[in-house]
């Protein structure tokens, strides 16, 4: 089964509230999550669905270049090839679009690794967990994002994520460690059983992380992730060593070779995993692994997904059995939208999909209204 075709889709997710990593519409004048789905036929007319969850506020990957990286480079390459050697595809993904410090376009790349899976799957009929060997949980937690600009927006996006049935919580912190460690108690007082995870997404830096931590550690914060920029090691080894907080990397980790190197040079206690910066489901699989194998933490996150990729790592957090509520935030922050179907949601729980491919249908009939916004 060879792959004939592999087309791209933009679409804009409209997004609920306030989310810094989000671009606002000059239009409407409200953010919108942009995405690109992916397409992949067979010769046999087997049609499979990736999406990239591209942000330029957040990577250096943008719409246009996971657009241009998949239709210029990847594309004419694996066209004709067998869908069935994931691994000799990412070789080849990988040798098309070198690394830099680590591996080069992974969200363009994880859009394709989607779509194979999908295919896989469906061309087998069998589940994806049960063909990675694994019994998937049935059900996977959620926890809710507070990403507020004072303590009174706060208190109102906690009691929201109450009344919707969240018990778990991850707070967006950072430059600020006295608004931080407010935020954290706020939040802690209000879900004293939750887990409160707080993410810096890379905005400390080394003196402030080594002051917060502590702080952060004794108002009730249960692990802090990426508190300094991605090449800051050093910065990582002391706060490993300082031991305050848990240190779970995010953007460092783009291939099991950094999780290794990482580990090794004593940076980290764990990982924020993410199918789109690990390049796919086939990477960020052998991450969990190891993670499982070396006893570290493993924590499952997101890019507040839209339904497809946020179903990819459902089938993989529910098939790993995660132990942490997952940071999966699409569902709290981008209106429901016609173009897909079949994820299941119960206040704070996803539903592990069960059938054949991804876990959701792409209605391409509704892709000229979600391009127009």
């Amino acid at each position: 089964m060879k792959i004939a075709a592999i087309d791209c889709f933009v679409v804009r997710h409209t997004v609920r509230g306030y989310f810094r990593f989000f671009p606002v519409d000059e239009k409407t004048g409200r953010r919108f999550r942009p995405s690109v789905l992916v397409k992949m036929v067979t010769d046999d007319g087997l049609v499979g669905w990736g999406e990239a969850v591209p942000t330029s506020l957040w990577s250096y990957e943008t719409v246009e270049s996971v657009v241009t990286t998949i239709e210029n480079h990847l594309r004419p390459a694996l066209i004709g090839r067998e869908v069935w050697d994931i691994q000799g595809l990412h070789r080849l993904m990988d040798t098309l679009i070198a690394p830099s410090f680590s591996r080069g376009q992974p969200i363009a790349k994880a859009a394709l690794d989607l779509a194979l899976h999908d295919l896989i799957s469906k061309a087998l009929n069998s589940p994806l967990p049960q063909l990675w060997g694994r019994k998937a949980k049935d059900r996977i937690t959620l926890s809710w994002t507070v990403n507020a600009t004072s303590l009174e927006e706060a208190e109102q996006v906690v009691d929201e994520g109450k009344k919707k049935g969240y018990r778990n919580f991850n707070i967006k912190v950072a430059p600020d460690p006295a608004f931080d460690v407010e935020l954290a108690r706020l939040v802690k007082q209000m879900a004293p059983d939750g887990f409160l995870w707080a993410d810096a997404n890379g905005g400390y830096d080394r003196v402030t992380a080594l002051l917060v931590a502590p702080k952060l550690a004794d108002v009730g914060v249960d692990v802090l992730e990426q508190p300094l920029p991605a090449n800051c090691l050093s910065g990582y080894q002391e706060l490993k060593r300082q031991g305050a907080l848990p240190i779970v990397m995010d953007e460092g980790i783009v291939s099991v070779s950094d999780l290794l190197e990482f580990w090794r040079l004593g940076c980290l206690d764990g990982v924020a995993m993410k199918i789109g910066r690990m390049g796919g489901l086939y990477p960020a699989r052998r991450c969990v692994e190891i993670l499982e194998d070396l006893g570290l933490l493993f924590l499952g996150s997101g890019l507040t997904d839209p339904p497809l990729s946020l179903s990819a790592h459902i089938l993989l957090y529910g098939s790993c059995h995660l132990n942490y509520p997952a940071a999966l935030n699409g569902p709290q922050f981008l209106e429901p939208t016609p173009l897909y179907s079949g994820l299941t949601l119960h206040q704070d729980t996803a539903v592990v999909p069960k059938d054949p491919g991804i876990g959701v249908c792409v209605h391409q009939e509704f892709f000229q209204e979600m391009e127009s916004g």
